[in-house]
């Protein structure tokens, strides 16, 4: 068996389509993208691929964006992005290989220093592939050349950037440090996580990028489904707890548990605490209230 081995069964399969091709893969670099375009034949007006893109794996080096522009330039290809894909797939008409082999030189075996991987040939009729088809045609988001652009720069940006988090895997891997918020501005999340960050100092950037790593929401969301992801991982913090709960969360008690779990400082703890209130103002429904020591509470203020 020769280290390229999976490219062996890949490359043929894709060479006998005759109407339609998929490649789903979460990574894809765009060397090993292009050959596979070229292997599909030039009948074959119908490919679509589907990815996932996240800017620590762009900086990591793990994916391309730039297959957006290969893929363009083709003129039969599309791609769609699935933020919580981990299967691989690759088809030609009614016959695919499903296993662990993403669409990368070490995977494919076109490189040295191959991986272990492994591809079996199923029917398109399958049902569990048939299952995962349509679970991505329902879940899937263009990847326009615009999102690309966007993504590349953003992870241009955190590799210039020390202190952003390690790439971690989503569905694989847990977060490899406890992350708390660190933008103060929440209203500017949604405007770097759509590339309008013109107007915006490097070091208040920065911090909204390793925001955007540690929340982990895929690419391409509106305004209202980017929000309500934000929402929905701000939910999971231990320190929201009693807010989730009871309905009202104690800042003084916040800032304590910060101080004793985290090694805060005392002013350190209270700006953490006055920046995840600044989120839950912006993305939930809370409001402040002075009893004693102030409460963020559920729900709207009453006039």
């Amino acid at each position: 068996m020769t280290a390229d081995h999976i490219w062996r069964q890949i490359e043929p399969l894709l060479a006998t389509a005759s109407h339609r091709a998929v490649l789903v893969a979460p990574f894809i670099k765009k060397e090993v993208f292009q050959a596979a375009l070229n292997a599909i034949p030039a009948s074959v007006q119908q490919i679509t691929c589907v990815t996932r893109w996240s800017v620590p794996e762009v900086a990591a080096g793990v994916s391309d964006p730039e297959i957006a522009e290969l893929a363009e330039r083709d003129g039969r290809a599309s791609v769609l992005l699935c933020h919580n894909l981990h299967a691989k797939l690759y088809a030609a008409d009614d016959r695919c290989l499903v296993g662990s082999a993403n669409l990368t030189g070490k995977a494919t075996g076109r490189v040295s220093a191959a991986n272990i991987e492994l591809l079996v040939e199923l029917p398109v009729a399958h049902p569990e592939v048939q299952r995962v088809l349509t679970v991505l045609e329902a879940g899937s988001v263009p990847g326009t050349l615009e999102l690309a652009q966007q993504m590349r720069e953003q992870a241009n940006l955190m590799l210039a950037d020390e202190e952003s988090p390690q790439v971690f895997v989503p569905g694989e891997d847990e977060q490899l440090t406890r992350w708390l918020p660190e933008t103060r501005n929440p209203e500017r999340l949604y405007r770097v996580y759509n590339g309008r960050h013109q107007q915006i100092g490097m070091d208040v950037l920065a911090g909204v990028l390793r925001d955007l790593a540690h929340l982990g929401i895929g690419p391409g969301l509106a305004e209202q489904e980017f929000s309500a992801a934000v929402l929905a991982r701000l939910r999971t913090m231990p320190e929201l707890q009693a807010l989730t709960e009871a309905g009202r969360m104690n800042l003084a008690d916040a800032q304590a548990s910060l101080v004793a779990t985290e090694g805060c400082t005392a002013d350190q703890a209270k700006r953490t605490v006055e920046t995840i209130a600044a989120w839950l103002s912006y993305f939930d429904e809370v409001h402040l209230v002075p009893v004693g020591p102030w409460e963020i509470r559920q729900g709207k203020e009453l006039a």
